[in-house]
């Protein structure tokens, strides 16, 4: 288990999406190593934060993690929610962490349906400006906040078979980090994503077979998938401005070496 200063984030309020399992769950509980005060969107409902993340956590931690649930899938749940955060915070945010997303299924490019273009786009996409949108005063509010996006390194590498619809979103997502961080480095806010490579989550058991996660296991130079923990550190990082107050519109690789660029 990684070792965090309790004091990193002491009196911060970080929000967190897609925060009931894998990444965002890890990333949540390292917010509440630190001493944050975590906004946690646990997904459509509490099912998954309850088996992931809360165990992770000591009473003290759970007394400062508020827990909401959204679904990213319909049309203005981004905003919305961002309203509700807004309020849970009294209107001052520190650091927005977009982690919500979703591959949906692997469609082969020929056979992509109108509905699975929107379950991607709205889950991915849309939800994602549309949170952010409605937290960008909260976030000005802070004096020198932080948001820091999840990104994936098929937005650069295209990803594999089936997954276009995916890889072009997280795309999306990794311009747009950089665009924000000139629009509104003017107000003190810094924008920067992570991307996660190959990760041992639910996502990769649903959507990839064993023996394609071995194969990419072998050709990784550290000889193995990432973990949610390993990615934790690095959101942690982005968010602090005591560790990175001149980083902006990165994105930062997290693969083991499995994409160098």
């Amino acid at each position: 288990m990684t070792s965090f200063d309790r004091s990193l984030f002491e009196g911060r309020v970080v929000a967190v999406t897609g925060a009931g399992r894998g990444i965002g769950a890890a990333v949540s509980a390292a917010f509440l190593a630190c001493g944050a005060r975590v906004i946690a969107h646990a997904g459509r409902g509490l099912e998954h934060a309850e088996v992931d993340l809360l165990p992770r956590l000591s009473p003290g931690e759970r007394d400062r993690l508020t827990l909401l649930t959204a679904d990213f899938s319909k049309p203005g749940a981004g905003r919305s929610l961002g309203e509700t955060i807004a309020a849970e915070c009294g209107g001052r945010l520190d650091v927005l962490v977009n982690n919500a997303g979703t591959m949906g299924g692997r469609f082969p490019a020929d056979e992509i349906s109108a509905a699975e273009f929107d379950r991607v786009i709205d889950l991915n996409i849309r939800s994602v400006v549309e949170l952010t949108t409605a937290l960008i005063p909260a976030l000005r509010a802070a004096q020198g906040a932080a948001i820091v996006s999840t990104s994936s390194i098929s937005a650069t590498t295209g990803g594999s078979a089936g997954s276009s619809l995916y890889s072009a979103s997280k795309a999306f997502v990794s311009t747009w980090t950089r665009a924000l961080a000139r629009e509104l480095a003017p107000d003190a806010i810094r924008v920067n994503a992570v991307s996660p490579g190959t990760i041992m989550t639910d996502f990769h058991r649903r959507y990839s077979s064993q023996e394609k996660l071995d194969k990419t296991a072998d050709s990784i130079p550290l000889k193995r998938l990432g973990t949610a923990e390993d990615c934790a550190p690095a959101y942690l990082f982005l968010a602090s401005s005591a560790l990175s107050a001149y980083v902006t519109g990165q994105i930062l690789e997290i693969n083991g070496g499995q994409f160098m660029g």
